[in-house]
């Protein structure tokens, strides 16, 4: 019997691959189905009574098949298969993390700099106003803009741990304390 099972399952599958097909509209998706079907209808072969008709028997447990897959998907939502998935790729947690406590040791040492540095130093480097500019908007001289935004920016270093070109290259000499 299970050798007559196995042979009328075979000569049906060009059945079940044209009504998986009408199914789903998908080749891919409708060999899967069939495979399903197929595996199914083995596993429960005690089920099947002989003398009925094995197609609509195994359109059954397609269909079924199917359904369940189309539940599935709908609370699974879209899946993508993951080499097919370049555009996946990650940044590295520990650069972005470290990036992260610098990006906020900066913050809290802009916010700790005396009022007057400050001005400076978020006039010409955030808003990009030339030193001449920054200088009329505060009402003071040119020279004055120059000391204060060197003196935050040197703050700035010295908190965040940044090394200043001097310091990269050895020379301490121009380096004012």
């Amino acid at each position: 019997m299970a050798d007559e099972f196995g042979q009328e399952l075979i000569a049906l599958l060009p059945n079940l691959r044209r009504f998986a097909i009408s199914l789903c509209k998908s080749r891919d998706i409708a060999d899967d189905l069939v495979q399903a079907t197929c595996e199914k209808a083995l596993a429960n072969r005690g089920s099947y009574q002989p003398g009925t008709r094995m197609d609509a028997w195994l359109f059954r447990i397609m269909r079924n098949a199917w359904i369940d897959r189309t539940r599935r998907q709908r609370t699974e939502g879209v899946q993508t298969d993951i080499d097919d998935a370049h555009f996946l790729i990650g940044q590295d947690g520990a650069a972005a993390t470290e990036a992260r406590l610098v990006l906020n040791e900066t913050a809290r040492a802009i916010a700790a700099l005396p009022d007057e540095q400050r001005e400076v130093l978020l006039l010409v480097s955030v808003e990009a106003l030339s030193y001449k500019e920054a200088a009329t908007v505060l009402d003071v001289p040119i020279g004055t803009v120059m000391s204060r935004l060197a003196r935050a920016r040197k703050k700035i270093m010295d908190e965040v741990g940044i090394e200043g070109p001097a310091e990269r290259s050895g020379d301490k000499k121009g380096i004012a304390k």
